[in-house]
């Protein structure tokens, strides 16, 4: 027998317009670009980060932001090349080293939640980020 979930509804403000849903990957550390992604298959490398070894590409990722050198956005414009881009990219702390990164990854992209992501969002619900509207949609797996 299947159970219907209402799914949870979190407002935001886009960064990147577009619209997408898929599996989310949630990490409460924020991600560095330079020795803490492989650009290539768009695993986190960092060794004592919690989501080492996996990846977050065709996912939604929901994390705090960027940490580390200028060179974040680089990184991350690379997983856009080698087709192993996150889906889209819900954080919550803003800066310019994040939203160049956003910008260049060109997926939907938000920030400025009005609830909390980390308590709302868990790793494998299904998220529709419509970031043209302002909305997430959450729906525990």
């Amino acid at each position: 027998m299947s159970t219907l979930t209402t799914p949870l509804l979190i407002r935001g403000r886009g960064v990147v317009a577009g619209r997408v849903e898929g599996e989310a990957l949630v990490t409460t550390q924020t991600i560095s670009g330079w020795g803490g992604i492989n650009e290539r298959d768009g695993s986190i490398i960092e060794r004592r980060h919690e989501l080492v070894g996996q990846s977050f590409a065709g996912k939604i990722l929901v994390f705090p932001g960027a940490k580390g050198s200028s060179g974040w956005s680089a990184f991350f414009h690379m997983t856009r090349i080698n087709g192993v881009a996150p889906a889209a990219m819900l954080f919550t702390r803003m800066t310019t080293k994040m939203a160049l990164g956003a910008v260049v990854t060109r997926v939907p992209a938000m920030t400025d939640f009005d609830a909390d992501v980390f308590s709302a969002i868990r790793t494998g619900d299904h998220v529709v980020v419509d970031a043209d509207a302002g909305t997430v949609e959450v729906t525990r797996r």
